[in-house]
Parts: C-alpha cells; structure tokens; sequence
C-alpha cells in the first residue's frame, strides 16, 4: 500500500507532501488543475521514464518520493532480500532523483539501484505470470495494452478459475521438455564432428595423463628442483653441524659430556646440583636424535643432474598445461574429468541420444495430458467466467453487451497448455462476438476492465490500485454503479482514483483535492486531504460547476448519506 507521497520542483508542484490510506482514495479537481501531473509522478515510482523539461525552470534537480507499506506483501519483502535491500520495518522507501543534465538516479530504501530493479518491485510488466504481482497497478481510461494481449486473457481466466497450481506444474515440466529438446538438438547439430573431436578430446586426454598428476604436484616439485640445486651447500651445511656438534674436540656433545660426568663428583657435596644440571641430559638426546636425522636427510639429497633435469622438465610440462586447462593442478584434473565425460558421451552417442528422444517422449505425452487437463478445465470455466462478467457489466448499464470467451485448442502445445484463449464482445444479441480490444469503445473498455478487476481482485495479493478516470464516458445511475464497483474493489487493498463524477467521489474513504494556485511569478499545484465539509463542497462543485449552489450542496449532502447507509 502507498502510504505516503513526496515530491519538489517537478513540473508546477514546489513542495507536496500527502498520506494516502487504504480503502477508496478519490482525486478531484477542476479541468486543468494537474491531475495528470500526480499521475506521472506515481508512473515515475512504477519506474516510467520522463524528460528534463519536467524539472522546475531554474531549478537543478526535482525529486520524487514514494513510501509503501509491506507488511501484507511478503513476495516483495522477499524479492527485496534478494537483492540485497533491508526491509526489517516492512516498508520500502522509493526515491526517484532527476536532474537538469538528463540523469536519473533511482533508490530503493536509500539503496542505489536501476529502472529495470524498481519495475521488477512496484510495477512488472508480466502481472499474473509466476504470480509476479505488482505494488501499483495503473488502469488508464485508454489504456487497452493488456486487453490486447491474449496471454493476459489465459492469465486472468486461470486466476479466476484457480489453476495457478496445475499451471505452475505445467509451466515446470514444459521448461524441462525445452530444455531436453535443445540438448538433443544441440547433440544432433555436433554429430558430424564428432570422430575430429573424439580425436581432439583423446589428445588432450593423453597430455594430461602422461604427466600422472596429483594435487599438490606443483609443489612438490618446485620443492624438489630447489633441493637438488642447492644439494652442495645443504651437504656442507650438515657437515658443518656434525663437527660442531659432535666430531670436534670441542663440540656440542663433549662439553655437554663432560660437564654432566663433573657433576657426578659433586654429587656426594650438593645433591641439588645434579637437578639444576639434569636437563643437558635431555638437551644431549636431543641432540643425538636431530644429528640422526641431519645424517638421514643427507642420505636423501640427491646429487644426480639428471633427476634436476626430469623434475624441471616435468615442471616445464605442468605450465604448459597450466596454460591451456587452468592455473592449478586440480584445476587440470577438473578439466581432464571433463573431458573423460565428453569422451564417454560421443563414445555412447547413440545410446544417449535414443535415451534423452525416450525422457522428450515421455514428457511430450505428460504435457500433452496436463494441457488437455488444463484446457479441459479452462473451457468448462469460461462460461462460468463470462456470466460473471456480464452480470458486472449489466450492473453496470451495459445493456445489450454480451461478453464471451473463446477457448480453441492449438494443435501445438506451449508455454501454458494448448489453449488459445481471446475475449469477445457482443454489442447486441443478432452481433458476432469480436475481439474487445478492437470492437470495444472507451467507456466500454473502461467498465470492462473495472469488472475484471472486480471479480479478481480480491483473490490477488493487496496492490495499489490507479484509475485515471476510468468512469469517463459514463453518467447518472451508471456512474453511481461504478462507485460502487471501486469501493468494493478497495476492500482489502487500495484504491486511488482520479474522477470528474460525483456519484463516483460520494463512495470515497479518503477524498483529495487537488488546485492550481497562480501568481505573477508563476503556478504551482496544491493537493489536501478534505475534511467532511470540505468534501461536501467538492462534490457539490463535480455536480453544478465553479458556481456551488444551494440545490448542489443538498445533492452532495444526499449522495453521501446515500453511501453512509
């Protein structure tokens, strides 16, 4: 839900700032007045571009502020996770900044973002698909676009039916059948080049093996080659140790020998002196064990040139290797995994390929009964649908109009079944049905798409709802019915609507009033919310004109005792 509005220096609005509630939202306001200009600052937060012009002459940037309340919407709560957006108050903060050089920044909970990012949380293109619905959803007197598209029509009709979950399995296991239909043609589009590429494969195959690699191979090698090139100075530096510590007259051992033998003969004179002398006992076996292992250790160095050059030469290969399969030696054997895979599948072609044309086979046929299922289903339904519609629509006043749904089956499945699904209208009983987006007149479709969302909304998710003058095109008693149709539209979610009829701006929760205020420098838009008597005022003003008049302000006070009964 929109909670709240801000915006400065964009077109004539200096300074706004409105709340907005749940429940029926009314805009008035005299012809010109700006109500187009709240508009597009709403399609702004649904992440619509606009142009520099808009920015206040003289002015360097203009902003636009949309706050939305989320507690009802946890889908979005959680697409904003995902990207990484905190929403531990379970709001979103939308900020839209342009400026004078044509640049346009976009912040989602003070979080730098992109166009793209804001469209996929307030306003995605693609309503009812994967239940991607939106914040804010704009429903504009001439705006058929979604009546024009037929996926539209299957999507409303399967969410009124309720067959989002037999869809969404459809929807699963047809993304599978073209998945394994690409494999197989990409499999069969490789064939030719199969036995150059088996050859190829083998090559790499027997490089990598030849060199019998193992992880940490690197390594051991590069420990190995400076160990051998420094195999003199090693040797000397042990031979060095021995004569310090043990050949010489004077080495480590003897001393250490000879102190520990004097220390006997002070025995009898001070016992305590052999404990304050005993740790050169530990200190000498110490000394033996790590002469033992010195010796050992120069057993082991190797003097031979030619293992240097067998260990360089191996070393050589490795960053060849390297170079071509990876930086790391367990990079290499992944690659050579690989590769052993690829091999096994030209090898197995046949077998493969007769394998993944049994899985499509089978898939085909699941799809193909899952569609008919769901055809099945959708066309049992439309009638029920339609009747619903039409009972919208005579509540509404439209006579004689009869709308239907036309449900064929495709020879062909596709992303959502076999159904090819298409509105139609009637203008009279001897008529034939014809597509609504191209038959239907402004106010038709307008009281069209009112009785679509009537019937779906309140099975969706709460959204924001947008009527630009949806009730344009219709008066007296119908204009009354269409007040009724918003108000129950807004029982559970929002409802904001710019109307010019009074019996429409009668059923309002909240009524907002919007005015031009001129000056000799220059105009500016203001916006309130009316209190009671105010509101009587304005409908009184929607029913006689600029001149409020004792007849207009009873029929205003009437209209809304009317709604409050």
């Amino acid at each position: 839900m929109l909670t709240e509005l801000k915006v400065n220096q964009f077109a004539i609005i200096d300074n706004l700032h409105i709340t907005f509630e749940s429940g029926l939202n009314i805009i008035s306001g005299e012809t010109g007045a700006g109500k187009s200009i709240i508009l597009k600052c709403l399609s702004m937060l649904m992440g619509q571009k606009t142009s520099t012009n808009i920015i206040q002459q003289g002015k360097d940037s203009a902003t636009i502020i949309g706050a939305f309340e989320l507690s009802d919407r946890p889908d979005i709560i959680s697409k904003l996770s995902e990207m990484g957006i905190d929403t531990s108050e379970d709001s979103l903060i939308v900020r839209r900044v342009l400026n004078n050089q044509g640049k346009s920044k976009v912040y989602l909970n003070d979080n730098l973002s992109t166009l793209n990012s804001l469209k996929k949380v307030v306003a995605p293109l693609i309503e009812f698909t994967n239940q991607d619905a939106p914040l804010i959803e704009m429903t504009a007197q001439h705006d058929n676009r979604q009546l024009q598209s037929t996926n539209y029509h299957l999507d409303i009709l399967d969410l009124y039916l309720g067959l989002w979950d037999l869809r969404s399995e459809y929807e699963s296991d047809y993304k599978k059948f073209k998945n394994l239909e690409k494999e197989i043609h990409d499999i069969k589009k490789n064939q030719p080049n199969h036995a150059q590429r088996l050859d190829f494969l083998k090559f790499q195959y027997r490089e990598i093996e030849n060199l019998n690699l193992k992880p940490g191979e690197e390594s051991v090698l590069e420990n190995k080659i400076k160990t051998l090139k420094s195999s003199s100075q090693l040797n000397e530096y042990i031979h060095l140790a021995e004569q310090l510590l043990y050949s010489s007259d004077k080495s480590c051992l003897v001393v250490i020998h000879n102190l520990l033998e004097k220390a006997e003969e002070y025995k009898s004179i001070s016992p305590e002196l052999l404990k304050k002398i005993s740790p050169l006992s530990q200190a000498k076996t110490l000394i033996e064990e790590s002469l033992y292992d010195l010796r050992d250790f120069s057993s082991s160095i190797s003097t031979d040139s030619s293992q240097l050059e067998k260990h360089e030469s191996t070393l050589n290969s490795l960053r060849k290797l390297q170079r071509k399969y990876g930086q790391s030696v367990e990079e290499i054997l992944n690659h050579k995994t690989s590769i052993e895979e690829e091999i096994h599948n030209i090898e197995n072609f046949d077998t493969k390929l007769d394998d993944l044309n049994i899985k499509l086979q089978k898939l085909s046929n699941s799809l193909l009964s899952k569609a008919q299922n769901l055809h099945h289903k959708r066309s049992k339904g439309a009638d029920i649908f339609s009747k619903r519609i039409n009972t919208e629509l005579l509540d509404l006043n439209m006579k004689g109009v009869i709308f239907s749904v036309q449900c064929d089956i495709s020879d062909a499945i596709g992303p959502y079944g076999n159904t090819l699904s298409e509105f139609l209208i009637k203008q009279n009983k001897k008529d034939i049905p014809r597509p609504i987006a191209k038959v239907a007149s402004g106010g038709e479709l307008s009281r069209i798409l009112l009785s679509l969302k009537r019937i779906t909304g309140n099975t969706d998710v709460p959204r924001t709802f947008l009527f630009d003058e949806v009730d344009t095109g219709v008066s007296g008693p119908t204009a009354e019915k269409v007040g009724k149709k918003l108000k129950e539209i807004s029982n559970g979610q929002q409802v904001i609507c710019v109307t010019h009829l009074p019996q429409v701006a009668a059923f309002s929760d909240h009524h907002y009033l919007i005015e031009k205020c001129n000056t000799r420098s220059k105009t500016t838009l203001h916006m309130k919310k009316l209190i009671k008597t105010e509101k009587v005022n304005e409908i009184a003003r929607l029913i006689s004109g600029e001149k409020i008049t004792k007849t207009s302000l009873a029929h205003a006070k009437q209209l809304l005792n009317q709604q409050a009964l």
